[in-house]
């Protein structure tokens, strides 16, 4: 998940994943285990066919074991592992039996089901499974030797760094997740948020939820948990992705949605936005402005410089208003949707009271 919003200016630089970092440190221990000897830099082959080599910053040899460690680079993003520590200790294993996981400290372990792991299971994701694996049967059919391993993937302070995530949230205790489909990170595409997303929706499925709510901070959280009695596990950390929330949900519903938000966020959904972020979408003022006109409000709404300043300056048309743009937003998130799924929308103030509501 990111940590910041700032983005920097110029052409952004890629960076790799925790789990192509833990798939070079996994081949660059097997490697060491094997010939008593670390190939550094050490290079792998990434799902797209991409070979980046990366530079060892621990290693260490004993009977029956290696360990090798790599900072992760994240490229421009900025993500909240930049600059960690992945450490991959290989261990011998019975010919036959293939590569095992490990969850190390700092990696967290599935408590819940619906995830694609386990109960139990570290949460290494099966994209760095089958990096580490591959990266392993590279090394193995290069030395001529079987492929067969322990691999514990360690994080050092990721307990730390997990409560920056929503790992907690989606039943993964005592560390991180290692993440990444193709080993790449492409600065602000905050993929890491929208999995996170995904996988509290599947979490909420699997556990029977029924009635789930995306909310766009942690104040629209709070008020519709309270207003309509959910728990930790039926609420979706949406921030600004309605749209990445919405389209998975079109492929795996659920009965009953609230989509809950403060009025400049949902204005922009109303407006058919589907990313919020003020970089990526803006209120069109004065389309707002028309509309609060039409509800009654002064002219004195289109000198407006931004959403809150135009409900404040709607006077006795603002709850219309608010109204208006509610019924607007749930018209949008239902097109997205297609059909099957209940949705309300909910807008609340700043200190979290219900303003405007839509639906059932």
């Amino acid at each position: 998940m990111a940590a910041t919003s700032r983005r920097p200016g110029g052409e952004l630089r890629k960076g790799w994943t925790t789990g192509a970092c833990a798939a070079a440190a996994a081949r660059a221990a097997f490697e060491a285990l094997h010939t008593g000897r670390f190939a550094d830099p050490v290079t792998i082959r990434l799902p797209r066919g991409e070979r980046p080599s990366f530079a060892l910053a621990a290693r260490n040899l004993g009977p029956g074991r290696a360990t090798a460690g790599i900072v992760k680079d994240a490229g421009d993003d900025p993500d909240v592992t930049h600059g960690a520590l992945i450490l991959a200790m290989v261990e011998s294993a019975p010919a036959g039996s293939g590569v095992a996981f490990r969850a190390g400290e700092g990696v967290g372990t599935v408590t819940r089901p619906g995830l694609a792991l386990a109960v139990g299971e570290p949460a290494i994701n099966p994209g760095p499974r089958a990096m580490i694996a591959q990266a392993i049967a590279d090394a193995a059919e290069s030395l001529g030797v079987a492929g067969d391993a322990v691999v514990t993937i360690a994080v050092p302070g990721g307990v730390q760094l997990a409560e920056k995530t929503m790992n907690a949230r989606l039943g993964i205790l005592g560390g991180l997740s290692i993440l990444g489909t193709t080993g790449v990170v492409v600065p602000y595409s905050c993929a890491s948020w929208i999995h996170s997303i995904h996988r509290g929706i599947d979490v909420a499925r699997a556990a029977g939820r029924d009635h789930l709510a995306g909310a766009t901070g942690s104040t629209s959280e709070d008020a519709v948990r309270a207003l309509y009695g959910l728990d930790e596990v039926a609420l979706i950390d949406m921030g600004d992705f309605v749209g990445a929330m919405l389209k998975y949900l079109r492929r795996h519903p659920v009965p009953r949605l609230t989509v809950a938000g403060g009025f400049g966020k949902l204005a922009k959904l109303a407006q058919g936005h589907l990313d919020l972020h003020s970089a990526r979408s803006r209120v069109d003022l004065p389309a707002l402005a028309t509309l609060a006109r039409e509800l009654g409000a002064d002219a004195a709404v289109g000198r407006a410089a931004s959403a809150a300043e135009l409900l404040a300056a709607s006077g006795d048309a603002g709850a219309a208003l608010v109204g208006r743009v509610a019924t607007h937003a749930r018209a949008v998130a239902l097109a997205t949707l297609s059909g099957g799924i209940a949705v309300d929308v909910a807008i609340f103030d700043r200190v979290g009271a219900l303003i405007g509501h839509a639906g059932p």
